[in-house]
């Protein structure tokens, strides 16, 4: 058998004999492990992930035609977990400090190469550069939970306080949840979809550095037992948390 030639293209892709993708870095094949059908059929793991690659995902095709999608968060566990999702073996790197934000944090990424996973996103109605023109996607009804609550993890926020009326000699609690989103189509759909499935009656859309939609007590509530509800062990922490102290000193008052 003849020596195989590889070009002289820094990056490249191939596939190897089990039908898996191959990265090729130089002249060397490097193997990334990916699940290439990982969107091709619906399930609690997928949308969760679709949902939170709504939030803080991205799609790029560079000038060699080479296709990637990308995670961003500045929770490394939530990456883990995704990262194990869709079968990878992709390192999780620090992203580059931007000097120029004061606001700046530290922050995680993973950025995996699949041409057949870029048309399968496509196909969901997803595209590079979709920050201000997302819409929406249908999503089936038993699995939205797991879109909201991936969604929620990447680009939501929940804040519990105490407040005092002039006539009251009691502070009252109070939650709040919130979605953002650069696209204001977005989030009006997934406010659609809430308070079609009854998960919410009430809600404010308003702009503010980006379009958010936001909850107050009770139908963030309703957001928490739609969320969580057969989660498993794909959720953020941290987020959940705050629900679970506010609701549980709730009921100690």
């Amino acid at each position: 058998m003849g020596q195989i030639k590889f070009s002289k293209a820094r990056f490249m892709r191939a596939f190897n004999f089990a039908g898996n993708a191959v990265e090729f870095i130089g002249k060397m094949p490097v193997f990334k492990a990916k699940n290439e059908d990982f969107f091709k059929n619906w399930s609690p793991e997928m949308t969760y992930v679709l949902g939170f690659f709504a939030a803080d995902g991205n799609m790029i095709k560079n000038k060699r035609g080479a296709h990637f999608i990308a995670f961003y968060s500045t929770d490394r566990d939530i990456l883990e977990k995704i990262k194990f999702c869709l079968g990878s073996d992709h390192k999780i790197y620090i992203r580059k400090k931007n000097l120029q934000n004061k606001n700046w944090k530290k922050a995680y990424q993973i950025q995996i190469g699949s041409k057949e996973i870029f048309k399968d996103l496509l196909r969901l109605g997803f595209m590079p550069n979709k920050s201000l023109i997302l819409k929406m996607p249908k999503i089936p009804r038993a699995l939205a939970p797991h879109f909201l609550r991936g969604y929620f993890d990447g680009d939501g926020h929940v804040s519990a306080s105490e407040y005092q009326k002039k006539d009251r000699k009691h502070k009252s609690k109070i939650i709040i949840t919130g979605l953002t989103s650069g696209s204001k189509k977005f989030l009006k759909g997934l406010w659609g979809v809430l308070k079609k499935y009854a998960v919410v009656k009430g809600g404010t859309l308003f702009y503010a550095q980006g379009h958010r939609l936001c909850f107050s007590s009770n139908d963030s509530f309703g957001l928490y037992n739609f969320m969580y509800k057969d989660a498993g062990k794909l959720y953020l922490s941290r987020k959940k948390v705050i629900f679970e102290h506010y609701f549980k000193n709730l009921l100690r008052a």
